[in-house]
């Protein structure tokens, strides 16, 4: 019997793919010469990767000769003139989860091909390209170029293998750097790390997370420290207080809901909401409360504190202490030094002795423990 037409095609389509597959597959896991890595770095909530191939010197002269300088025809590929790839094989490829500022300029985020133009004079261009996907810088159009930034080098001690680095990291940002050979090319990049985490927290407030009470307590808290919307942080905590899944005042979330009132500069709102949230808080956790005063200066509200947490938690660690630290943030070395030695008495492991004696040490000199 004839075979169709229809199957006979069908056997041809698959021959073609098979033949074509087993000529076009490639061993992409064999090692290489210039070895595949990748560096991150998280800044606040923001990560930023950058995946390179790591050539060595092997002796060879780098810069001007197999790095050239400026932009260079490479005789492959639709580019007429290319950047330098920023290391082998192939694109370097520059990722970060939010919008970043570099050399004063905006990067949103995303994914970039990473390439760098080099000067005889010390300096450098950094380029972020839209296409990521490229080969090395064969196919380079500055058309698509994301982002470019001039810098300066540096000159470093002798690194064999081309590495990138994320260096002097800070709360808001960290410095990049491409090191190989004698030559560092930094280049600094920075993120407003409050709006990240707070647009990432309304986001996460709508799934899971939004479910325990919590996250509302968390929420709220970071943006009383990191001056957010103290609107948004009332409603986020007043959520947490008696939201629609849960309803439960606690001494964390009222005392929130106070230094939010506080804030706002309704002192008296602020005052009455903490008279409640005491009796609901752990000895540890008033005793933290005494401290916050102390560092804000409310030296006599802080001494009542600790004298409230005295009475209330009688013969407790660590409410000597804390009386201590009251007294002395009002001067009264005495007293301080009185209730120091009630603190040794019933600290309840040799690390807590060992603060405490430490203390005493500095009180019998007459000197401050706070």
């Amino acid at each position: 019997m004839k075979k169709s037409y229809t199957a006979i095609s069908a056997m041809i389509l698959i021959a073609v793919f098979c033949i074509s597959n087993s000529v076009t597959a490639q061993l992409n896991f064999l090692p290489r010469g210039s070895q595949m890595a990748k560096v991150s770095q998280r800044i606040g909530n923001t990560d930023v990767t950058i995946v390179y191939s790591r050539p060595s010197v092997n002796d060879r002269e780098i810069w001007g000769a197999l790095v050239p300088y400026g932009m260079n025809n490479l005789g492959f590929g639709t580019a007429k003139e290319s950047p330098w790839r920023a290391g082998a094989n192939e694109n370097t490829i520059f990722k970060t989860s939010d919008e970043l500022t570099i050399g004063g300029k905006t990067l949103p985020a995303g994914k970039y091909g990473l390439h760098m133009i080099i000067n005889e004079d010390n300096t450098a261009t950094v380029i972020f390209s839209k296409n990521h996907d490229a080969w090395g810088s064969y196919f380079y159009e500055p058309g698509e170029d994301a982002l470019r930034v001039d810098v300066e080098t540096k000159e470093i001690p002798h690194v064999e293998q081309l590495t990138f680095l994320f260096n002097e990291v800070d709360a808001t940002s960290a410095v990049a750097s491409l090191n190989w050979e004698k030559k560092q090319i930094p280049f600094k990049v920075e993120t407003d790390v409050t709006n990240n985490v707070l647009a990432d927290i309304r986001q996460k407030l709508q799934t899971t997370p939004g479910f325990a009470r919590q996250s509302w307590e968390q929420a709220a808290n970071f943006a009383l420290n990191n001056d957010g919307d103290l609107d948004e942080a009332l409603n986020w905590v007043d959520a947490a207080i008696a939201g629609q899944f849960f309803s439960q005042k606690t001494f964390n979330n009222l005392s929130i809901k106070s230094q939010i009132l506080a804030k706002q500069g309704k002192t008296a709102e602020a005052e009455k909401l903490m008279d409640e949230a005491l009796p609901l808080g752990t000895v540890f956790q008033v005793h933290g409360y005494g401290r916050q005063l102390i560092a804000q200066g409310k030296n006599d509200e802080a001494l009542e504190i600790f004298k409230w947490n005295a009475k209330n938690h009688k013969g407790t660690w660590p409410v000597h202490y804390g009386l201590a630290r009251g007294y002395s943030a009002l001067g009264d070395n005495k007293s301080t030094l009185k209730h120091l030695k009630i603190a040794m008495e019933n600290a309840p492991a040799q690390a807590n002795k060992d603060r405490v004696a430490a203390n005493i040490a500095k009180a019998e000199k007459g000197e401050g423990i706070n």
